[in-house]
């Protein structure tokens, strides 16, 4: 509760910050817009000419949707139901079905009005139909502002293996604001930090120790802010995840594993992270982790069905040749990459 009272002290302080942070992809380059009551200038900042389908999920408050249909002149609001298991075929087809039905064209556009799942559901719809349209993103949930919602990996679920299916595609902007966080739960704001966590432990010592202060919800804004600058230096020197960018997979491989096994949705993707990073981090520095992913309040124990795990981890779309390319940490501030079979991976949980 204290925590939760910090957060929101913490977004009023938001009020007099604007920063805008260029993605510098050449021909696909974008602006990132952070900024406190952005959305509600969604139509100025992003520029869009043609009509708008803003997708969203049932799980998100439906005065955002409207706040940025409202904007522009002609706006279409698809909503599906909440969930990671909605992010499949059907609801893909569900929103090229949209996009037909109101005769969008190339001049037309989608926007992601959500978290992660809309993001993914939505820029996959957009790189698809008809060969891609533009795209942009609001995200609204800690995980999708700090690492989603920025790079254009867009996917959806297939036969129990998640983002197997998929496309980059770079959204033509995308804005942050942190007013819409106020609407979270306590449990989904830890849900995103997990993703914070990760790229602190490979790439930034300051990042990772905000994480051990107690108090660690009154530098929301630093973390928010420093998390980007992060996932832009990587997603500039490496766009389609041939090399650098596959750091930011860190306690992924487990965690897919763990979530793609889940039969109710138990666990938030977030939390699946913070159970894949401890495995593979080094002796010397796991215990200070494990420390500090529940001074966080993400689990760092979970009875899970191994034989389920291991099989979905045996088709982790970034296998080589009988091994799987997983990144370990064994000094905060530094990643490395290994390759492991999957009963070597198996045996570090």
């Amino acid at each position: 509760t204290l925590k939760w009272q910090a957060l929101t002290k913490t977004i009023a302080r938001f009020e007099a910050i604007k920063l805008v942070i260029p993605i510098n992809l050449g021909e696909h380059s974008y602006d990132i817009t952070l900024e406190r009551g952005a959305i509600k200038k969604a139509a100025e900042i992003f520029g869009i000419k043609g009509k708008v389908l803003i997708v969203t999920d049932s799980g998100v408050p439906r005065q955002y949707a409207e706040t940025v249909a409202a904007q522009f002149s002609e706006s279409h609001i698809f909503t599906f139901p909440q969930g990671e298991k909605n992010k499949n075929f059907d609801t893909y087809k569900s929103i090229c079905q949209a996009l037909l039905d109101n005769s969008f064209t190339r001049k037309d556009a989608v926007v992601a009005v959500g978290g992660g799942v809309a993001g993914d559901m939505s820029g996959f719809a957009a790189a698809t139909y008809m060969r891609g349209i533009d795209f942009y993103n609001i995200p609204t949930t800690v995980l999708s502002q700090v690492d989603s919602s920025i790079g254009g990996k867009t996917a959806i679920d297939f036969c129990g293996v998640k983002n197997i299916i998929g496309a980059f595609h770079q959204p033509g902007g995308v804005i942050i604001d942190p007013e819409v966080l106020s609407t979270l739960s306590p449990r989904l704001i830890k849900n995103g930090l997990a993703e914070s966590l990760k790229m602190g432990m490979n790439f930034n010592k300051e990042l990772f120790s905000l994480f051990k202060d107690e108090n660690y919800m009154d530098n929301i804004d630093k973390i928010i802010e420093l998390s980007l600058r992060i996932k832009k230096d990587v997603v500039e020197k490496d766009e389609k995840e041939s090399g650098l960018r596959k750091s930011l997979n860190f306690g992924h491989t487990i965690g897919h594993g763990i979530e793609g096994s889940l039969e109710n949705e138990e666990l938030f993707h977030g939390e699946c992270v913070a159970l894949g990073i401890p495995p593979m981090c080094g002796e010397s520095i796991r215990e200070e982790v494990v420390s500090v992913i529940k001074n966080i309040g993400l689990p760092t124990e979970f009875d899970f069905q191994r034989e389920k795990v291991k099989s979905i981890i045996s088709h982790d779309k970034k296998s080589g040749k009988g091994t799987i390319s997983v990144v370990r940490c064994d000094e905060i501030g530094t990643f490395y990459f290994e390759e492991m079979t999957t009963d070597e991976i198996m045996n570090l949980i």
